[in-house]
């Protein structure tokens, strides 16, 4: 007895009350499917969905257009020229003739092969994409354009789901219109053509900027990033419409006529030609005197009931955490919201935005600078101010590059400033890093303080301290005149 009472603990201990069937967990799913199994059957639906709510729901819509905003931004992610002379000093003439290069090529015309987009409205829609689709499906075209380099934007649903082959004696696979190799690398992708059902067209890989952020390994296709909180969105859009009909059920204030024995003819002003059904008219605010023995009973729902205010702050909670986004952002409610906790979600809406950022200029915009780099200078379309255009034999000088995400204003300035300034006199941080934090490099705001300062100093004006101005004295004044009508 006692020994069977061991085995029983012992089993209780090394087991987990997750994995059970019981009657509450029976339809709790115990099957482990690979990610890319899962993707094949959900995915064409779980996507139609997903740009379904993008379309018609307010949450959704809210979703997307905090990503383009945050991610990107009012202009694109800003690009910056790190070239050095022999791994020392900055190359001021290449960088600027570099930085001035990519700034041309992502105005419309010269950016995609449409000539509609700008750099920054391509980097919008593709986050955009990213979001309802969870991919970003860009083809490198080689050659063409000013720069010998323009993009083509794709839509997700051309790379076709149900397109799959399995592996065989040199044969590679297909999983979900991807070709991969034994290394799960991409080799080709399977393209519906436009207007043409069951056709593809295979496209190298080498051509393809295919994006999206693995959950799983071996993951070879991606999903919405909202499919977490697309039920909860659909719960709440069908409770709200159902609350508006009830809300004009009830303002209508109707009711129903009844007799002893059930006959309503001598009540009723017509009768249904179809259903046979009895009916009778009335005026708003009135009704007609009934015969002896009618009995009228009223049909007054009192829905929705004082709860429709916390329920949909609830679902919305549930959407935000769905979604990563604090709740007073994605909802536009501000109500009771004080400044410590606004603060507190604001800064941890950032950090997602900044991994966000990482993930695409790391997976996205490198590949597409270095691409553009190496086109453009063979194409000798990148051209000092000497006239002369750099050479391409110098690429991998040239490519010393970085790209930073958009920043955003301090949530309060004084207090941040402050704190910023403690930080830098204690030497527990540096000018250059907070200036990295707002988004900014320590070179070129030094270099713009520089001209300030010698511009005000051309007007008779000079600092002391910070912004703290004294006037020049009258005889540095008349020597900064002379200076000016020299120049």
């Amino acid at each position: 007895m006692f020994e069977n009472i061991k085995k029983l603990f012992r089993s209780k201990r090394r087991s987990f009350e997750a994995a059970k069937i019981t009657k509450v967990t029976a339809s709790w799913a115990r099957v482990s499917k690979s990610i890319n199994e899962e993707l094949k059957g959900d995915l064409d639906g779980l996507r139609a969905r997903s740009e379904g709510l993008a379309k018609n729901d307010t949450s959704a819509k809210r979703f997307l257009s905090l990503c383009a905003a945050n991610v990107i931004g009012s202009t694109a992610v800003t690009f910056q020229s790190k070239v050095l002379i022999n791994n020392e000093e900055p190359d001021k003439e290449a960088i600027k003739a570099i930085e001035a290069a990519f700034k041309d090529w992502g105005k419309c015309g010269n950016y995609d092969i449409t000539g509609k987009l700008s750099r920054a409205m391509g980097e919008r829609m593709a986050i955009k994409c990213a979001a309802k689709t969870g991919e970003i499906l860009i083809r490198e075209h080689v050659g063409v354009g000013k720069y010998g380099y323009q993009l083509e934007f794709l839509d997700v649903n051309r790379l076709d789901t149900q397109f799959n082959r399995p592996p065989n004696t040199n044969i590679n696979e297909i999983i979900m219109g991807v070709e991969i190799d034994g290394a799960n690398r991409p080799v080709n992708y399977f393209l519906k053509k436009k207007g043409a059902e069951g056709n593809h067209v295979a496209i190298p890989a080498a051509q393809i900027i295919h994006m999206f952020i693995p959950e799983d390994p071996e993951q070879i296709r991606g999903f919405p990033w909202m499919h977490a909180a697309m039920i909860k969105m659909f719960h709440l859009k069908k409770y709200q419409e159902w609350a508006i009909i009830a809300s004009a059920v009830g303002a209508s204030k109707m009711g129903f006529f009844t007799t002893p024995d059930g006959d309503g003819t001598q009540q009723a002003d017509g009768e249904d030609p179809d259903t046979g059904e009895l009916f009778t008219e009335a005026s708003a605010g009135q009704f007609g005197v009934m015969p002896e023995g009618t009995d009228f009973k009223s049909f007054d729902p009192d829905y929705p009931h004082q709860m429709y205010d916390s329920f949909v702050k609830t679902a919305k909670r549930d959407i935000s955490s769905g979604v990563d986004v604090s709740y007073h952002s994605l909802a536009n409610d501000l109500e009771g919201v004080n400044f410590s906790s606004i603060r507190a979600g604001t800064l941890e809406d950032r950090e997602q935005w900044k991994v966000l950022q990482g993930w695409f200029i790391d997976c996205g915009l490198v590949r597409i600078f270095n691409n553009w780099l190496t086109n453009a200078l063979l194409k000798q379309a990148i051209v000092g101010s000497n006239g002369k255009p750099l050479p391409a034999a110098k690429r991998e000088q040239f490519s010393r590059h970085e790209f930073q995400g958009r920043r955003w204003q301090w949530v309060d300035p004084l207090k941040d400033t402050q704190a910023n300034k403690l930080s830098v006199e204690s030497l527990m941080g540096s000018p250059s890093a907070i200036l990295a934090q707002q988004g900014m490099d320590a070179e070129e705001v030094l270099e713009d303080i520089k001209k300030f300062k010698e511009l005000a100093e051309s007007k008779g004006l000079t600092f002391n301290n910070g912004l703290e101005v004294v006037n020049v004295p009258q005889e540095q004044q008349a020597e900064n005149e002379v200076k000016d009508d020299d120049d």
